[in-house]
């Protein structure tokens, strides 16, 4: 007896984002305060966001990376053993890190605890001492991880793309020197600290099982004395980068792999035309049901992985695709990327088609907002991005109103191969003849 088809339920309509209960405050100081209510666990979850990344570093870009290594290093009052115990007794935890426009501080813990976690995150940016035996420890690291990073293909691929896209604009500077970086002292990152780190111009989420009017009077308790006002010019936008220059191939002789990257400019969250652009990219390469996907990983087994992303940064974002494939198909895998990339211009992507990938983008944004961390970075990201929660409010509304000739629109602008920059990572002997048979290359 055979058994009943079975039926798959229809897919329904989408529900609206709901954004809980939200209060936001900016201090005397300048600090801009947004608080969330999310009382799914009794936690609370914090990002600081500074302007101190590695765009406003006038030098190579080591005390911008360096500082957040050591920012919990100690303080004038507590080394990095007391600043680790307090956090435990809290129940909470901080760490730090930067990117090329901001220092982000990042933390949690139970949310009875905020006021004592905030007290602590306080001292920490208002009065880090940078000791000398933990900065030597953190630039022996961080040159380590440099040469480490130096020597895999994903990250010469993604610095020669950035100096591609971005030329001589501090987001297009290399890795920093390993031995620039053994040789900096305390000095230069307390004097980047005392120029950088400041209230004015910082922001700084809480998401967790509290009032936001609570959150923000303890925010206001423990960062309403940071003082410090920024005398620094803010670094201009990078200049667009000039099309229809060659291919850059870095040599790595007897790979076995060739990394492809292909950059070019792209639209940020505040301009129109974003989502009509993010379903462009989710179509051609955003998720595992992609163009790309299908055609050079299921169709032709050149690739495990191709992805393709919006890169987002204050001054400019970026359009970047991802391969890494096959030394002896790394042309073939490069024209059938332009092949794809064509045809989403030539011809407009079929409704259905569209419905998925929405569908999926939408999904997606809606499961990265569930958790208190997740909404916490999210948030964080478009404060960033310079947007307000409207954005993430009217997030499914938007993505509903585009169409497959809006997709068309922005794929002819953002997705035409010759508005693209390339770079390849790979074995010179193996495929300068193969490549430079339809592209100029520049070898490095």
């Amino acid at each position: 007896m055979s058994a009943a088809p079975v039926q798959i339920p229809a897919v329904g309509r989408p529900k609206p984002l709901k954004v809980p209960p939200t209060e936001e405050r900016t201090l005397r100081n300048g600090l801009r305060a947004i608080a969330i209510r999310r009382s799914t666990v009794p936690r609370a979850e914090i990002r600081l966001r500074i302007p101190a990344g590695g765009v406003y570093d006038t030098g190579d870009g080591t005390r911008a990376r360096l500082v957040p290594e050591t920012l919990l290093g100690g303080t004038g009052t507590r080394d990095s053993v007391a600043i680790a115990r307090d956090l435990q007794r809290l129940g909470a935890s901080l760490d730090a890190g930067a990117d090329s426009d901001d220092l982000v501080v990042r933390g949690g813990g139970l949310a009875g605890n905020l006021p004592g976690l905030l007290e602590l995150l306080a001292e920490v940016v208002t009065d880090a001492a940078f000791p000398a035996d933990e900065v030597a420890i953190a630039r022996d690291r961080v040159a380590q991880e440099i040469i480490i990073q130096r020597s895999q293909p994903s990250a010469l691929a993604s610095e020669a793309l950035r100096a591609r896209l971005f030329g001589k604009h501090r987001y297009g500077r290399p890795m920093p020197d390993p031995d620039a970086v053994r040789r900096i002292g305390p000095a230069p990152l307390r004097r980047f600290f005392e120029q950088r780190v400041l209230p004015r111009g910082s922001a700084i989420v809480i998401v967790g099982d509290m009032t936001p009017a609570k959150a923000l009077d303890a925010v206001e308790g423990a960062l309403g004395g940071w003082k410090g006002r920024s005398q620094l010019d803010k670094p201009s936008a990078p200049a667009p980068a000039s099309i229809g220059r060659p291919t850059v191939l870095v040599a790595r002789p007897g790979a076995v792999q060739t990394t492809i990257r292909l950059g070019g400019p792209a639209l940020s969250r505040r301009e129109d035309g974003f989502f009509s652009l993010a379903l462009a990219v989710m179509v051609f390469g955003g998720y595992f049901s992609s163009r790309l996907v299908k055609n050079i990983r299921e169709d032709k087994g050149y690739t495990y992985s191709p992805n393709t992303m919006l890169d987002h940064r204050r001054r400019a974002s970026a359009l970047i695709i991802n391969a890494d494939v096959g030394t002896e198909v790394t042309a073939a895998a490069l024209l059938e990327i332009r092949y794809e990339l064509g045809r989403m211009a030539a011809s407009m992507v079929p409704q259905e088609e569209l419905d998925q990938a929405r569908r999926y983008l939408a999904g997606a944004t809606s499961l990265a907002v569930q958790t208190q961390a997740g909404l916490a970075s999210y948030v964080d990201g478009l404060v960033a991005a310079g947007v307000g929660l409207d954005f993430l409010r009217d997030f499914r509304r938007n993505l509903e109103a585009v169409t497959p000739k809006d997709v068309q629109d922005a794929a002819i602008r953002y997705l035409t191969p010759r508005g693209l920059q390339t770079v390849l990572v790979g074995d010179p002997a193996a495929v300068s003849t193969t490549v430079g048979a339809f592209d100029d290359l520049e070898q490095r």
